[in-house]
Parts: structure tokens; C-alpha cells; sequence
């Protein structure tokens, strides 16, 4: 099995992983960056970023992220269009697993990012961008006086659904339960605004829509009622998945320390993991926050952090 060492490695190539290889490319560290099959990370099926800084008219999230690569690339970085396999940190240098082939690495920064929650039908990927998200803070602005759906009830869903309301004419939470999962602070904010609608007992069973000028548009969801076995369909112009996040660490089980949902836990303000030399980015130690610039300032923080780590094992 063929392999190759490198100072750093960067798993992972969205706003997180492109930016933390522009740092370690400029500190002349080259690194190399395991990009996967879906490069440039959750932001390649967004559609239009306006919230992004530097760009006044928007951008669209794809070409985005070709500009963050080809910045990256331009001080020496490299990018393999491969998926991780394995990795172990148990031993000097580090080993990285992609397909058949081995790397070692001196450093690695893990960027695996965080996937949304979905609810696994067809035409919820058919409208994904336009019309259905999973960020209200990413997208909720282009939903201005316009009545939206949010699927779940914990907090993700109430945060989501409490936000969009600075926007949207209606609110409506659907949720296949008769009662809230979320925090009673939560639920009685929720509850007590007025934009704020409630489909109790219910699921999506599908996302209904049309084109309009060669353009795919939301016109409504399907719904069913999970007690009376009733389908309907409900008015909608967007729907917004509040059903969490999924962080991507399954490689690094056993290896790298986890809070309950599996974010990647990190030491103090740092990006530094309990493995010493192991750096983590991005939403995959982001619960929080989630958006494309945090992720990419905290892809700066880590190259850093490495920089400063690899500079102290040879003084």
C-alpha cells in the first residue's frame, strides 16, 4: 500500500478545511487536503450566500468555495478527492487511511463538518436550495412576508422557527408529537408569539412545488396526521428541517473526546483537541453557530494552532 507523509493534513474542505489549508499553505507548512466526494462541504448545495463578508451582491456557495480552494492551491496547498477511511492517532507520525491508499501526517486538522438532519424523501433533495434549508439563519431573509414551515419540535426547531419569524408572515412548527421536546424556556417563547403556528401529531410526507421561468419554487407540503391517518396539504413557500445536526466524527470515535452528540470537544478558546498535534475546525466543534464565516475563523485558529504546536516539538 502506497504512502506519503506530509506536515499537515486537513480532513475535510469546507469554509473550515480551505481556510485552515490557506493559513498552513502560507506558513509554508504544505499541506494536503482530503476534499471527499462532495468538495467544498454543505455550502456547494446552498444556493445564493448573502452573509458571507467581502461579497455585497452575494455569492453563490459553490463558486465561493472554488475561490477559497483556488486561493489555497495558489500557496502550495494540495487537494485528493478522496474519503478519509481511517485514522489513527495513536501512533508517530499520525495515519490517514483514504481508499487504497496510506499518509502520515506530523499535524492534522479535522474538518469533517456537520450534516443537517433530514427527513429522507425524494422531493425534499428535488427542492433543496430552493425553497427547503436546513439554516434559517442562512437562508431566512429570502422569505420575506411569506408564510414557511419548520419541521420538528426541540430547541433546533424552536430556534429556527423564534428567527424566521423576523421575516416570515407565518410560522407554522410541525411536529409528529402532541407536545414540544424543547426546553420550557423555549417552548413558552414559542408559544407566545404570534407569527407562530402548531400542526401537532403530524409529519411531511412530502414537498410539493412547481416551476416558475425554469426556476423550482415551494408551494406547499404534504401532510399526514400520525393519530387519525388524514392526509392534507398545507400552504407553504419554504420548509426548514429543525431536526439538528449530525456531526461527521464517526472515524475519530474512541480516539478524539465527544460531548453526547458527537461535536469534537476542544481546550479552552483553542481548536486543540486531547490529542496533542490534532486540531479541530469548523462545525464539527461547532453546535452552535454553524455558519460559514465562524467556521472559516476558526479554520485560522487551527493552522495556527498547528503552526505553533509543530514549531514547539522542535525547539
Amino acid at each position: 500500500m502506497p504512502s506519503s507523509h506530509h506536515t499537515v493534513i486537513i480532513i475535510g474542505s469546507g469554509p473550515a478545511g480551505l481556510t485552515a489549508a490557506l493559513y498552513a499553505a502560507r506558513a509554508n507548512l504544505n499541506p494536503l487536503i482530503f476534499e471527499g466526494i462532495q468538495p467544498g462541504g454543505q455550502l456547494t448545495i446552498t444556493t445564493e450566500v448573502e452573509n458571507y463578508p467581502g461579497f455585497p451582491k452575494g455569492v453563490m456557495g459553490p463558486e465561493l468555495m472554488d475561490q477559497m480552494r483556488e486561493q489555497a492551491h495558489r500557496f502550495g496547498a494540495q487537494s485528493l478527492y478522496k474519503n478519509v477511511t481511517a485514522a489513527d492517532f495513536s501512533r508517530r507520525p499520525f495515519l490517514i487511511r483514504a481508499e487504497d491508499s496510506e499518509y502520515t501526517a506530523d499535524a492534522v486538522i479535522v474538518a469533517t463538518g456537520a450534516s443537517a438532519r433530514w427527513l429522507g424523501i425524494p422531493s425534499e433533495k428535488e427542492f433543496l436550495g430552493h425553497g427547503v434549508s436546513a439554516c434559517a439563519t442562512c437562508d431566512g431573509f429570502f422569505f420575506k412576508n411569506l408564510e414557511v414551515v419548520v419541521v420538528g419540535g426541540g430547541d433546533t426547531a424552536i430556534e429556527e422557527a423564534t428567527f424566521l419569524t423576523r421575516f416570515a408572515a407565518k410560522v407554522s412548527i410541525v411536529h409528529r408529537r402532541d407536545a414540544l421536546r424543547a426546553s420550557k424556556f423555549m417552548q413558552e417563547k414559542a408559544f407566545k408569539n404570534p407569527k407562530i403556528a402548531f400542526v401537532w401529531d403530524s409529519v411531511v410526507t412530502e414537498i410539493v412545488g412547481k416551476s416558475e421561468s425554469g426556476r423550482k419554487v415551494v408551494t406547499g407540503v404534504k401532510l399526514k396526521n400520525l393519530k387519525s391517518g388524514t392526509e392534507s396539504i398545507m400552504k407553504a413557500d419554504g420548509v426548514f428541517m429543525g431536526i439538528g445536526h449530525k456531526p461527521n466524527t464517526e472515524l475519530f470515535a474512541d480516539q478524539l473526546d465527544m460531548d453526547v452528540t458527537g461535536y469534537l470537544l476542544t481546550q479552552g478558546k483553542s481548536t486543540r483537541t486531547n490529542i496533542p498535534g490534532v486540531f479541530a475546525a469548523g462545525d464539527v466543534a461547532d453546535s452552535v453557530y454553524r455558519q460559514a464565516v465562524s467556521a472559516a475563523g476558526s479554520g485560522c485558529m487551527a493552522a495556527i494552532d498547528a503552526e505553533r504546536w509543530l514549531e514547539s516539538q522542535h525547539a
